[in-house]
């Protein structure tokens, strides 16, 4: 037995203490309450004391007397004590020592008074028995029990069957099928049962079984024949085998179990009369084929969904669904018994055994059965009925009261949320998607789920928290597993949608939105029955989408509206596929989904972002350039479904934030779309010139005026999206995003991108910025604006913020906090006048800037604030277009708009008086609004001004250069910010003219114009396509102030006269008496603004020829948007009209959309034609005097040098105090010569580049002569070497045929041979240089020209450095090794250069006079005296002689040299001639220029490019006279002709397409 409990010294110590101990021990013992254990431990205590006996430690009578004591104890003690002997006479029994066995025996023998005989007769072996004198021999007594065994076990008693006995069994049916609502009861009837058992000796078995007869047909009595049968029936065993074999008679093959039989079952299972195993195995289908049958259900449905979306022919169609007409019939389920005992137990509400039952089959298949469903949401209203009259019934409602269950062995009814947990769930969780049998048991749930979040939402204290998140966990998986699945299987319910939303609005997004990816992604994959209802609903969907149109919307929208009741998902993952792709379905997709419920709506924003964050879709197209379509169409329908229907925004605001973080900006297209559509602000670069002007008025103006649309009623749509980036703090955070993402554009996702997607993808982020900031500082209060955004360098420094953006976001900031204290000092003060109101204003700006320019401190270096004051960069950067002037233009063109309506509105007579009333009430309101508002902008620019004007004094220090000065402001402010947005544009040009205005000391903005207009093309080539848009704006509104100036001089006088802006200083004392501030006079403007326009030409040009993609679209979007203002020139319009017609040319058919640009830009430059001017009425040019002719000769861009170099050297020494001392002690007199003589030396230059001025004056014949035997030796040369190329060659006779023409005719025409042109250049050169030097001084010519002379040579180096140094630099961007060598090479070509070369390059200017002609027939032409006529003639003679001989004896060996050969010889040629004419030849070079680059052929093409702007004196070499560009296409015919009849077919075809070209 188990170890020892009584310690051996109370065996030893028995008298004395022991016995003592024991007996107290024992009643220890006997007092606890009567268990195993309990029972074990007096075993234990019994069989130790009896060991003690029989080892012979304790006497006998001792211990028999001490048991007989402890027998009284309990009642159970004999027992006990029997139950110990039976284990000793065993171990007594096996043992040796007879002593022990004595001990045994006479121990037993002694207690015989305290136990049972009948027990120990029992328990003892019968030879114990005997020796104790219980029985008298041991052997009868075996025989004895063997025979009660066999008469008990296995003897059968004979009774009395039905057929045998009817009387007895008659009385039975009667005694059962008596009333029973007396007081009859079944103890009674029992009585007379068994009676008429031992009477008629009738079966019991038979009994039973009638009994269950009689209970079957009277199955509502359970109250009785439960009793009946628990008292008469002795096995369980037997009743189980009883109900089997009823079971069993009724599976014949079409043979049905009657429900009763289901419901004794059930009833008797329920109070454990039978166990489920033991009837389970008697029932029928098997579980293995109930498994087999749901398989192949789920395969069934499987196929109706794969036939559902194929196409299938209309005959096979009919033919399918014969077949299953026949296979309906023929298939009649069989009788299920398992489920019939199931739906018993769950109507008698026995959820345990049904549980086990359902355990046994496939997950919801028991379910399905809809007989089972509706049994168990019976169930479910009983339970969940007091909690939900408590708790979840909705105001007004009454409902009808449920009965309860009679039976108590029912589950109880949950009276609180906690109750629920034990078993509702868990029934709900099995009764899954079949819910949809009870939609008001649906309806329950949900509203208990409300009460419930409800309660949880207040729900606060800690100990309580746990189990309510385990209820609230419990509630998200019975939406998931039971109500969204059931929703689905609900035909178009829209009650339940909307009750369902009650509950699950509750729910933060992010649960919604996982719940909605359950139900679409998995949901619908477990379930035979869903996996059908998914193909109809898209089978559905794709005939409703075939059909939609604008036209039938309403009835479409219906239809959709049915649909999406039920199976929202599934729905609108079809119609976003389809939108996808077809992106014109978005408009009647959005009006057709109004009849949506508030559910569908929640689930319409998952499935769209689910959409959009589709990993297996590309967001760009294949060529990597642009974004995809798809994302476009998603974009568009998101801006407009948002803005048009109330669906959340806070999980698609998520999606963007989230993808910003990971570095991904594609996604930015939605939330541009989304702002647009709800909040009506539109980014858009493409703006009018009326919209651009209305969007620098106030909110109301911005909204009638600025935008292309009307966008009407946002104020609800922005007040959503408020809210929502407010509610979840998202509005912060993309700002910042997207400010730090238009960096992570270029140089973290743009590494591998395409240039052009990248540009798209930094404009993209960088517009949404804008729009999004806009829509924030119109939307935000001024608590909530100033609460969210932090200070400038908190943004800058912490956030890394660029500047740019972070004063965009602090702006608004800074103008609420102004006007917010202005009124705070007006309540303070009352004072009404003007000044103490622009006082308080000032006082205002003061205390809220102040901490501003502390903080603008720490964002750059110390070295920058030694210039600019960080209260100029403040304000720059603090200010709008709001506060620097009024669109008055703008209000006036809305207001006399809406006057236009309201009297419209009175004329319509069709209208209704009401709606007249209505509308004419809405435009006087809007009119009153918007002329307030001017008003109100009016006081506001006064006061703003006003303050501006007091602090001008303060803003340049100036401690550096003015040069340095205007760099840093360019460089901090206005290029940053000119590219922002449009209306930054503008205001960086208006800013520039309003420091000008308020005549700020330090500012030059001479110089300020000059850097913006010379150096552009490194910003061009740096900006995106919408930034050059923008960029283009503010070169426009620039050349707009400066076309102003130079149109007039009252208003160059009025507005720039005497502006510190317009300052040239020349320190030379005894100038005026003393150290004095020189103005730049009119006319020396009009040559600074005609070098500007030669600047903006020369960058253009040089942009167009690169090639690069980025470079042509930028130039050809900023030359569009400046067109208004330039070119203004007509030869430089000429060259760029050249240029830009060769890139249509070339890129038609490479890069269409730069071919679109060029194709528009170049309609648009010829309808400005009419507007240009010759250059000579652009600026005043000195030059000699001349015959009156109609038109006055035009000069190219080249001679810009002259007004360039006086105005630009004369800032540039009022700048840097570059002139020495020698300098300023030189006289008046010597400073008049120095500026005569670079006049004339640059008019030199304009007639050299030109090839065109005539001499009028007979001055300097000495200077002829010597010119003239120059020229002699040149020819003769020419004639020994081999003709250049056969472009060269052709350009000498169409000269020859044209110097023919010119014998005939009396006109001057500029088309001449190579070799006569070059001298007649040289002649005019001379002369005109003569003839100006005459003027000036004519007593001292020989020193005069000596003078002109040496300025000249410095003049070429002046002008570089003066004139043009920025676009000169910039124009050679693409040095790499071989291009600088080669630039070198051609420089030295450049500078001396050689009548071969001019005629190598001849055809191609042919080519630009002859189109130039066109155009402008009758612009220039000059009369030449007679006798300078003669000597051209008798020149031009000697060469056409010569040049003819050679000619033919040279033909054929002239046509095979190659271009390389021809080069070489333009190098001789170059060198041969330096060493003859020496350095002055060099004066007179020329280079390939802006004008004439377009036209040149490939190979010149690739000599020249690189060094297009060398000089600006060569840039107007096409300018021909009408006469002789007719004469010289006329002369190209005929030579065309002669070079036929020799057989040059080469030449000629060569020849032709010059000329076409």
């Amino acid at each position: 037995m188990a170890a020892l409990i009584f310690p051996s010294d109370w065996i030893k110590n028995w008298d004395k203490s022991g016995k003592n101990e024991f007996f107290q021990f024992f009643q220890d013992l006997a007092g606890k309450p009567s268990s195993h254990e309990f029972v074990k431990d007096l075993q234990t205590a019994l069989y130790e004391l009896c060991w003690h006996v029989i080892q012979g430690n304790l006497k006998v009578d001792v211990a028999a007397s001490l048991l007989a004591d402890v027998m009284e104890l309990r009642d159970d003690m004999p027992s006990i004590l029997a139950d110990v002997f039976c284990i000793l006479d065993i171990e007594t029994g096996c043992l040796e020592e007879k002593h022990k066995r004595d001990h045994f025996t006479q121990l037993v023998g002694a207690c015989l008074i305290c136990v049972p005989d009948g027990m120990l007769k029992e328990r003892l072996d019968p030879e114990t028995l005997e020796s104790l004198g219980l029985i008298k021999q041991a052997q009868q007594f075996n025989q004895k029990i063997v025979k009660i065994k066999t008469k008990l076990f296995y003897k059968q008693q004979k009774f009395n069957l039905l057929r045998e006995e009817n009387e007895g069994y008659a009385k039975l049916i009667t005694e059962l099928g008596q009333d029973l609502s007396g007081n009859l009861t079944s103890h009674l009837v029992l009585e007379n049962i068994k009676s008429l058992i031992g009477c008629f000796n009738l079966d019991p078995n038979r009994v039973l079984d009638i009994i269950l007869e009689v209970y079957e047909c009277r199955s509502e009595h359970d109250e009785f024949f439960i009793p009946l049968i628990k008292s008469y029936m002795c096995e369980h065993q037997t009743l189980c085998h009883m109900l089997g074999f009823k079971f069993k008679f009724h599976q014949e093959p079409n043979g049905e179990t009657p429900s009763s039989l289901y419901h004794i079952a059930a009833a008797l299972l329920q109070h454990n009369l039978i166990a489920l195993e033991d009837l389970y195995v008697h029932l029928l289908p098997l579980d293995s084929s109930i498994v087999e049958e749901h398989k192949r259900e789920i395969l069934e449905a499987k196929q109706i969904a794969r036939k559902l979306t194929m196409v299938v022919v209309p005959s096979e169609k009919n033919d399918e669904k014969e077949k299953e007409k026949e296979e309906e019939k023929n298939e009649k389920p069989p009788d299920n018994q398992k489920l019939g005992l199931l739906e018993a137990l769950l109507r008698i509400g026995d959820w345990q055994h049904a549980q086990s039952i359902m355990d046994q089959m496939p997950a919801f298949y028991a379910t399905s059965h809809k007989a089972i469903a509706i049994a168990l949401c019976q169930l479910l209203h009983l339970i969940v009925e007091p909690l939900y009259r408590r708790a979840a019934v909705p105001k007004g409602a009454k409902g009808g009261l449920m009965t309860p269950l009679r039976n108590k062995q029912a589950l109880r009814p949950a009276e609180s949320f906690d109750h629920l947990s034990k078993d509702v769930f868990n029934m709900l969780c099995y009764l899954g998607p079949h819910l949809s049998h009870d939609p008001i048991l649906f309806a329950k749930v949900v509203r208990l789920g409300k009460s419930f979040m409800k309660e949880y939402q207040i729900e606060s204290r800690q100990d309580t928290k746990d189990k309510t998140d385990s209820l609230l966990s419990c509630f998200l998986s019975i939406a998931d597993q039971v109500l969204l699945p059931s929703l689905s299987l609900m035909e178009c319910n829209a009650c339940m949608s909307e009750e369902l939303w009650g509950f699950f609005k509750l729910f933060p997004y992010q649960h919604r939105y996982r719940l909605y990816g359950q139900w679409k992604n998995e949901t619908y994959g477990n379930h035979p029955l869903l996996v059908k209802i998914k193909a109809q609903t898209v089978d559905r969907a794709k005939y409703i989408m075939k059909r939609l149109t604008k036209e039938n919307v309403k009835p479409s929208g219906r239809q959709i509206g049915k649909l999406s009741h039920s199976n929202p998902t599934i729905l609108f993952d079809y119609i976003l596929s389809q939108i996808q792709w077809y992106d014109n379905l978005i408009t009647p997709v959005v009006d057709s989904l109004k009849y949506l419920t508030s559910l569908n709506y929640d689930v319409l924003a998952y499935c769209i972002i689910e959409a959009l964050a589709n990993p297996e879709k590309e967001k760009m197209k294949h060529d990597d350039t642009t974004i995809s379509s798809w994302l476009q169409s998603l974009a568009s329908l998101c801006g407009a479904v948002f803005r048009k229907y109330p669906i959340e925004l806070a999980g698609l605001l998520q999606y963007v934030t989230n993808q910003l973080k990971a570095g991904k900006s594609f996604d930015l297209l939605i939330l541009k779309e989304v702002v647009q559509k709800m909040a009506g602000i539109e980014i858009t670069d493409e703006m009018t010139v009326e919209q651009l002007e209305a969007m620098t008025g106030g909110e109301q103006l911005k909204a009638e005026g600025g935008y292309f649309g009307q966008i009407r009623n946002t104020k609800k749509s922005s007040l959503r999206l408020k809210d929502a980036l407010l509610d979840h703090e998202l509005a912060l955070p993309l700002c910042l995003l997207m400010a730090q993402q238009r960096n992570g554009v270029v140089f973290s996702e743009g590494g591998e991108k395409h240039l052009k997607l990248v540009g798209k993808l930094y404009d993209q982020c960088h517009d949404t910025l804008v729009q999004f900031g806009g829509f924030l500082a119109s939307n935000l209060s001024t608590e909530d604006y100033i609460k969210r955004v932090p200070s400038v360098d908190v943004l800058c420094n912490q956030f890394h913020t660029p500047h740019d953006a972070a004063f965009f976001l602090s702006r608004p900031m800074y103008a609420h906090q102004i006007l917010s204290k202005y009124d705070e000092l007006k309540k303070a003060e009352k004072g009404n006048r003007q000044q103490q109101k622009v006082h308080k204003y000032i006082a205002a700006c003061e205390q809220v800037m102040a901490p501003v320019h502390e903080a603008v401190v720490s964002l750059h270096l110390p070295k920058v604030w030694d210039d600019l004051r960080p209260q100029f960069y403040a304000t720059f950067w603090s200010l709008t277009m709001y506060d620097l002037a009024v669109p008055h233009n703008a209000y006036d063109r809305e207001v006399n708009k809406l006057k236009m309506q309201i009297k419209a509105i009175d004329e319509n007579t069709e209208m209704p008086l009401n709606k007249k009333k209505k509308e004419k009430e809405r435009c006087t309101a809007l009119q009153d609004k918007l002329q307030e508002e001017e008003k109100k902008q009016l006081e506001h620019v006064q006061r703003v001004l006003h303050r501006l004007k007091l602090e001008k004094d303060n803003w340049l220090l100036a401690k550096s250069t003015k040069n340095e000065t205007i760099t840093k402001f360019l460089q901090l402010c206005i290029f940053p910010r000119c590219v922002f947005s449009a209306i930054d544009a503008v205001y960086c040009a208006r800013f520039v003219e309003l420091v000008h205005q308020q005549k700020t000391p330090n500012f030059c903005t001479l110089l300020c114009y000059d850097r913006v207009f010379s150096d552009i093309i490194y910003t061009v080539a740096s900006c995106t396509e919408n930034e050059s848009r923008r960029y283009g704006r503010f070169l426009c509104c620039m050349l707009e102030t400066v076309t102003r100036w130079h149109s007039d001089r009252a208003i160059y006088e009025k507005e720039c006269g005497n502006y510190p802006g317009f300052l040239t200083i020349f320190r030379a004392s005894g100038f005026d008496g003393g150290n004095k501030a020189d103005q730049l006079d009119y006319e020396n403007f009009r040559h600074v603004v005609h070098k500007w326009h030669y600047k903006l030409t020369k960058a253009s040009v040089h942009c167009l020829e690169t090639g690069e993609y980025t470079h042509i679209r930028n130039i050809l979007i900023v030359l569009t948007k400046i067109l208004p203002w330039y070119p203004k020139v007509l030869n430089l319009g000429q060259a760029l009209e050249c240029r830009v017609h060769k890139i249509c040319q070339e890129e038609k058919e490479k890069r269409p959309d730069l071919y679109a640009l060029a194709m528009g830009y170049s309609g648009q430059l010829k309808g400005r034609k009419v507007h240009m001017v010759p250059e000579n009425e652009f600026h005043h040019k000195e030059q000699p005097v001349r015959s009156a002719t109609p038109g006055t000769l035009q000069n190219g861009p080249g001679n810009t040098g002259k007004p360039a170099a006086t105005a630009a050297a004369s800032a540039g020494k009022a700048e840097e105090g570059a002139v020495d001392d020698s300098d300023k002690s030189k006289d008046k007199s010597q400073a008049a010569q120095k500026t005569a003589s670079k006049n004339s030396t640059a008019a030199n230059k304009v007639s050299s580049s030109n090839g065109s001025s005539t001499p009028n004056s007979t001055k300097g014949s000495k200077e002829k002569e010597d010119k003239e035997k120059t020229t002699k030796e040149k020819k003769e040369k020419k004639e020994k070497n081999p003709g250049s190329t056969p472009e060269a060659k052709a350009g000498g006779k169409d000269k020859q045929k044209e110097e023919r023409s010119k014998e005939e005719k009396p006109i001057d025409s500029k088309e001449k041979t190579p070799k006569a042109e070059k001298d007649k250049r040289k002649d005019d050169k001379k002369e005109e240089k003569s003839k100006i030097d005459g003027k000036s001084a004519e007593k001292e010519w020989s020193k005069e020209r000596d003078v002109s002379n040496d300025s000249k040579t410095k003049e070429g180096s002046k002008v570089e450095k003066n004139a043009g140094a920025g676009s000169l630099k910039s124009l050679v961007p693409r040095s790499e090794g071989v291009e600088s060598e080669r630039e070198q090479k051609r420089r030295k070509l450049d500078t001396h250069s050689s009548p071969s070369h001019s005629s190598a390059v001849k055809d191609n200017l042919n080519d630009f006079k002859d189109s130039a002609s066109k155009h402008h027939p009758n612009h220039s032409t000059v009369q030449p005296k007679s006798k300078e006529k003669d000597d051209e003639k008798k020149e031009s003679d000697k060469s056409r002689d010569r040049s003819k001989e050679r000619e033919k004896k040279e033909d054929r060996k002239d046509r095979k040299r190659d271009y390389s050969n021809s080069d070489r010889e333009m190098s001789q040629e170059a060198k041969r001639r330096k060493d003859e004419n020496g350095m002055s030849s060099s004066k007179h070079s020329k280079s390939a220029s802006p004008s004439e680059s377009p036209h040149s052929n490939d190979k010149d093409n690739g000599k020249r490019s690189k060094s297009t702007s060398k000089d600006k004196s060569d840039l107007a070499k096409p300018e021909k006279t009408s006469g002789g560009k007719k004469e010289s296409r006329h002369d190209k015919e005929k030579s065309e002709k002669k070079r036929d009849s020799t057989g040059a077919k080469e030449e000629k075809k060569h020849h032709k397409s010059e000329k076409h070209r």
